[in-house]
């Protein structure tokens, strides 16, 4: 049993991504990109690949096909990653250093401790607070 019950999914073959025209799957990733990186939608706990979906007038198959082909990985991985980035920074910025680890869990999105703890192991491979005090030692050095 490993550390936070991660666990590796099989890649799946879904037939329906195929069939997606590329000018469309060009038109929903640029879509995508602009709602979730740009307009910060991850940052939205409540936000869903349905209401994404909704948002950019198409369906949810056409949503997770597009982020499979281009983003190689589901809805909740690719919006967890975007979390995770924005919280590597918050993390050490000395603007943030009075928050604590579950306020910028909170800031980036994640609705509960322990699954902002599972991500962020899973993409850094050691605990939000590990990594802060390792990084905000490192930088009031230099």
């Amino acid at each position: 049993m490993s550390k936070y019950n991660i666990v590796v999914k099989k890649e799946k073959d879904a037939s329906y991504r195929m069939m997606l025209r590329p000018e469309l799957v060009d038109e929903l990733y640029e879509k995508i990109q602009q709602k979730l990186v740009l307009e910060k939608k991850y940052r939205d706990n409540e936000y869903s690949a349905k209401q994404l979906a909704t948002d950019l007038g198409t369906n949810t198959r056409y949503i997770s096909a597009v982020i499979n082909l281009r983003f190689q990985q589901n809805y909740s991985s690719l919006v967890n990653e975007l979390r995770i980035r924005d919280a590597l920074y918050l993390l050490i910025d000395q603007r943030y250093a009075d928050c604590t680890v579950e306020d910028i869990s909170s800031m980036v999105g994640f609705s509960n401790r322990q699954s902002f703890y599972a991500a962020f192991y899973r993409v850094k491979g050691m605990t939000p607070k590990d990594y802060r005090q390792r990084n905000m030692k490192t930088k009031s050095k230099k």
